[in-house]
């Protein structure tokens, strides 16, 4: 919601020819975790193209409130001052995530081995989700927690000091979770170990090894293994953050449908664990094509032409759904618009995302026209192709910012205009969403 708790409301109407160079923010979870292993280093780290959304603002002072100094300068330049692993604080106040599950959850693993409590909040979306798949692997180590029923915000969070390594399987594919026990393994004596049956975004692996840890990763039968020596002396780097590519699906997909598009992004991460929807929209029929590819951070990078494209239904298989989960609302979007049918498997997690992803998508697509069937783990959508979205429908985004800009882009190529009830929680990711794509042609008002 926003600072006023008015909601903002925001119509996207019939737009063409979208052009021109789409400057999309830093990739938010690559900007969280520079903050945090920036505060956990012994040193300044430098970063450059940190993600200002509210969500990683959120991370930023709770680095600064566990004691480490964090500036920015007059060109965005961020500057981290970090107070070694095992050197945090007990803070003075309860630490508000606001809007993010990832910063929550990652804070709560960089904490949880220090000896000393933590109170977390957030918004009424945050403190709605679960937390109990952070919590039960976090009390391994020796770690306590008190808080709302079914492991819900606000919670304090009861550090040990005696913390213990771990051995720890995934039950699910969760980058979140692996990541909160490995942060928590770094203030643990020993070797703390994740075994994940299915690969998940890798960027905390990745930015491990920039800093200096001890990380080991192994292919076995139970899956990828990572094993972490505990209580390293991190030591502080410069980070360059990649374009996001779950923020730079929105005007992809604007781009595909609307006729006559043809934009450009430079910068765009390749990490392949992040990588799903861009396979998948080239298997719909959509032309895409990267070009200079490079490494900037640890990371893969290249820049991205995009073209509208006539679309065609597919299947997506549920071993992609981890490299793509947070892209499958703009994708239910791209789905509309194409022939056919358009199957995503093995989408339950998107039932505890900041919203249940997949009844919200499908109540607005279908209130705009658009058939749609699910079940727990099965998103389908029937594309209208050439008959076109009929729109006109206002939808309700339920406080989720990736539901209220899909339903902007849907807008954009609908027959009729479509609004969102409320586009303030946009900022918590793509604080520049609108006038980006204003920029580009869309119509949003």
């Amino acid at each position: 919601m926003s600072a006023s708790n008015t909601p903002v409301p925001l119509t996207a109407g019939k737009s063409q020819n979208l052009r021109g160079v789409a400057v999309i923010p830093g990739d938010k979870s690559v900007s969280h975790r520079a903050l945090i292993f920036g505060a956990m280093a012994v040193g300044e780290t430098v970063i450059t193209g940190l993600l200002e959304g509210e969500d990683v603002l959120d991370t930023a002072r709770a680095m600064k409130a566990l004691g480490a100094k964090v500036t920015r300068d007059e060109d965005g330049t961020w500057r981290v001052n970090g107070v070694g692993t095992g050197g945090f604080r007990e803070p003075d106040h309860v630490i508000d995530c606001g809007n993010s599950g990832t910063g929550c959850r990652l804070i709560m693993g960089t904490v949880a081995t220090h000896p000393f409590s933590v109170t977390f909040t957030g918004d009424a979306s945050l403190c709605s989700r679960p937390m109990g798949r952070i919590l039960d692997p976090l009390s391994l180590f020796g770690t306590r927690s008190e808080g709302r029923s079914g492991g819900r915000l606000p919670l304090t969070l009861i550090g040990t000091d005696n913390p213990v390594p771990v051995t720890y399987k995934l039950p699910m594919a969760s980058a979140q979770v692996k990541s909160a026990v490995l942060l928590a393994g770094l203030n643990a004596p020993g070797v703390t170990t994740v075994i994940e049956p299915e690969a998940t975004r890798d960027h905390t692996e990745r930015m491990l090894r920039g800093f200096g840890a001890a990380i080991e990763i192994h292919e076995t039968d139970e899956g990828r293994e990572i094993s972490l020596e505990g209580q390293p002396e991190l030591t502080s780097c410069a980070v360059t953050v990649p374009r996001d590519p779950s923020s730079a699906a929105f005007p992809v997909v604007a781009a595909l449908i609307t006729k006559g598009s043809e934009i450009s992004i430079a910068g765009v991460s390749r990490n392949p664990t992040r990588d799903g929807l861009y396979h998948t929209l080239i298997e719909m029929g959509g032309d895409l094509t990267f070009t200079n590819e490079r490494e900037e951070g640890g990371e893969p990078v290249a820049d991205l032409l995009v073209r509208h494209s006539a679309l065609h239904g597919v299947s997506v298989p549920a071993d992609r759904a981890a490299s793509m989960i947070d892209e499958y609302p703009i994708l239910s979007v791209a789905a509309a618009f194409a022939e056919g049918d358009t199957v995503m498997n093995g989408v339950g997690e998107l039932r505890v995302k900041e919203s249940d992803r997949i009844a919200a998508m499908e109540a607005g697509l279908n209130a705009n026209g658009v058939k749609t069937s699910s079940t727990p783990c099965t998103f389908t959508v029937t594309g209208h192709n050439g008959s076109g979205v009929p729109g006109g429908a206002s939808v309700v985004a339920h406080l989720d910012h990736r539901i209220a800009m899909s339903f902007a882009v849907l807008g954009l190529a609908a027959l009729r205009p479509v609004t969102v009830d409320d586009a303030s929680p946009i900022a918590t990711s793509f604080p520049d969403f609108q006038t980006l794509m204003c920029g580009l042609g869309a119509r949003l008002s």
